[in-house]
């Protein structure tokens, strides 16, 4: 609890702009850009989400994710009569995309930069957001100005360079604490179509599945940013090819997957943060055999929420 206490003092006084790195680049999609470009703009730029940008009203107007491309395939899918509408689609249909499927938007959340970076993770943890545009208004013109995204690695990042003092008396093992979701877990074969994954998501409400063999041995980690490749140019049909093909069109600098064992302890966890570019892990036994799944929402919430009652207001990820 000190090294907790310790963590959210650093986070109620430094703001989101702290998190930002000295040099970076921010792409913003214009409202009114087709959704089939879109997705070659992610794809050539190496990025996972975007802020949309009102030009009509000067405005910013939400964020582009990998959620609102399975959305754009779920429509397909219940409409497929509709497959030349879908190819006139703009990210101001998103909306519209929603309604039509069924599915409850994303709650739209930006924070001002100059605000305490703790109000910013409780936003994202209130809200199911992985990551929070910081939003801040020009002085001259008075109107909005989007100034980057922040993630939540990126703020366990900076939590974890820049606290290593506090994070090291994080002593008690994943087990002991209860982190991450053991139960029902959704999981996929190599041979499984990517369509079946993307189903798998909706009906969980989940951003990936992990990909086992047979004796539930763990191989892979299928994400929702690996069904970009497979629509690119909208090319729908690809959603026919398996996860093994899927899989395949990673760029050769994939990381691959983080694992970890219920044994280990959460020190170890923001080690692992502070090296390398971790956006869940996979909780494995001896034998690799699934044990379960630790979001970053996960980490954040208990870094937080625990021993506070806050906590009870957040569904499990």
């Amino acid at each position: 609890m000190q090294g907790l206490k310790g963590l959210r003092d650093f986070l109620r006084v430094r703001t989101s702009y702290d998190v930002l790195p000295l040099s970076f680049r921010l792409i913003i999609l214009d409202n009114d850009l087709l959704i089939r470009k879109s997705l070659n703009i992610f794809i050539q730029n190496g990025i996972v989400s975007a802020p949309l940008w009102d030009s009509h009203n000067s405005r910013f107007a939400g964020l582009l994710t990998s959620t609102d491309y399975i959305n754009v395939i779920q429509y397909y899918c219940q409409f497929p009569n509709e497959i030349d509408n879908v190819e006139k689609f703009r990210l101001s249909s998103l909306r519209d995309i929603e309604k039509a499927i069924g599915v409850l938007p994303l709650e739209t959340v930006s924070v001002h930069p100059s605000r305490p970076l703790y109000e910013a993770c409780s936003r994202m943890l209130r809200s199911r957001a992985r990551r929070i545009p910081l939003v801040d208004i020009d002085d001259e013109t008075g109107r909005e100005t989007v100034v980057s995204v922040i993630t939540q690695y990126r703020i366990l990042k900076f939590i974890a360079v820049n606290t290593e003092q506090h994070t090291s008396l994080l002593k008690q093992t994943i087990r002991e604490i209860g982190l991450g979701s053991y139960r029902n877990l959704a999981t996929c074969r190599m041979t499984d179509s990517v369509l079946e994954v993307v189903n798998l998501m909706v009906v969980h409400n989940i951003s990936s599945v992990p990909v086992v063999d047979k004796n539930n041995v763990v191989l892979n980690l299928f994400e929702a940013v690996d069904v970009i490749p497979c629509i690119k140019g909208g090319a729908y049909d690809e959603l026919k090819s398996t996860v093994g093909e899927a899989l395949a069109k990673r760029p050769e600098d994939f990381p691959g997957i983080y694992t970890c064992q219920e044994d280990d302890r959460l020190d170890s966890i923001f080690q692992t943060v502070r090296q390398s570019r971790v956006h869940r892990i996979v909780v494995i036994d001896d034998k690799w055999h699934l044990r379960g799944i630790i979001s970053l929402s996960d980490i954040l919430k208990y870094v937080l929420f625990h021993g506070d009652e806050g906590e009870q207001y957040f569904p499990p990820s």
